[in-house]
């Protein structure tokens, strides 16, 4: 089923909601999220659960948004749009946690895919202490698939961040013993030549997914990026593993191209510290297609 008595015409693309946060620069959030649809075949609505200021060198701000919004935002996109996925990035607070895991419980989108946000690549907290409980006991259960890195899957279980792949491996099948259906621990923090995540699934397997480790600045956005490539990806795969194994082949391609943009700064002064810039979400499809033509067609 898609959405609630809704079905998608075949051959359409992917409708995939992200419900998140807003990054004013793009790299990370509701942004990152609605490029990555993009970018992947698939039509991206959003549901904005907090505003941020924020750059490439930290956040400043955070305003979160009513609970009784964010519901309203939510049930009133599922009242008309047939969603095929949904991406659960920050969340905020304790409130709205329990708002958004009780209209997951209501519409029941066919794949969830939870994305447990709580600090930012700059270091700066994105989310509220009291809603890690709520996040734990309510969100985790209702996603088909949790994507913590190694800070958040440790601070999910109450333990010391992993700094093995051992270690990771064990914390992923904690997870699954916490009530995660299916557990996707991001090991790029870990040392070695690649990058190693691990994906636990329902029958306890944990499947290995490695890349080659990509030497760049340029990571704000990371973790929105690869589960959004995963909630878009899974309505057009067979399974779970398949979509993952899609994502990370799709992050690898934007962080190796990430130092072709210049975000952040002013871009002139050699050095210059521009904090973390955004991977680049569109590295397959630059320059436009089309453009050219557009802008002749525009001169005439």
């Amino acid at each position: 089923m898609v959405g609630v008595g809704r079905t998608r015409p075949e051959g359409h693309p992917p409708v995939v909601l992200s419900i998140a946060g807003s990054d004013p620069g793009g790299g990370a959030g509701i942004q990152a999220d609605l490029k990555t649809f993009s970018a992947l075949g698939g039509y991206g609505c959003a549901v904005i659960t907090a505003l941020t200021a924020q750059s490439t060198r930290g956040v400043t701000g955070v305003f979160a948004v009513p609970a009784a919004f964010v519901t309203e935002q939510i049930d009133t996109l599922f009242a008309d749009v047939a969603i095929d996925a949904v991406k659960v990035g920050m969340i905020a607070d304790a409130d709205i946690a329990r708002a958004v895991a009780q209209a997951i419980r209501t519409h029941r989108p066919p794949f969830v895919v939870l994305d447990p946000v709580m600090v930012a690549t700059s270091g700066d907290r994105l989310l509220a202490p009291d809603a890690e409980e709520v996040m734990r006991q309510e969100l985790m259960p209702l996603a088909d698939l949790i994507t913590p890195n190694l800070d958040e899957a440790a601070a999910l279980l109450g333990r010391s961040r992993a700094v093995s792949a051992g270690q990771a491996r064990t914390q992923a099948l904690a997870l699954l013993a916490l009530g995660a259906r299916r557990v996707l621990v991001k090991g790029g923090h870990l040392t070695g030549v690649e990058a190693t995540d691990f994906l636990a699934d329902l029958d306890g397997v944990v499947h290995e997914l490695s890349a080659p480790r990509v030497d760049t600045a340029n990571t704000h956005g990371t973790g929105c990026t690869l589960s959004s490539a995963i909630a878009v990806l899974r309505p057009l795969s067979g399974d779970w593993l398949t979509a993952v194994r899609g994502a990370k082949a799709y992050l690898t391609a934007a962080l190796q191209a990430a130092d072709q943009l210049v975000i952040g700064g002013t871009g002139s002064t050699p050095g210059e510290y521009r904090g973390h810039g955004p991977v680049h979400h569109f590295s397959t499809l630059w320059p436009p297609f089309g453009v050219d033509q557009l802008l002749r067609h525009g001169r005439k």
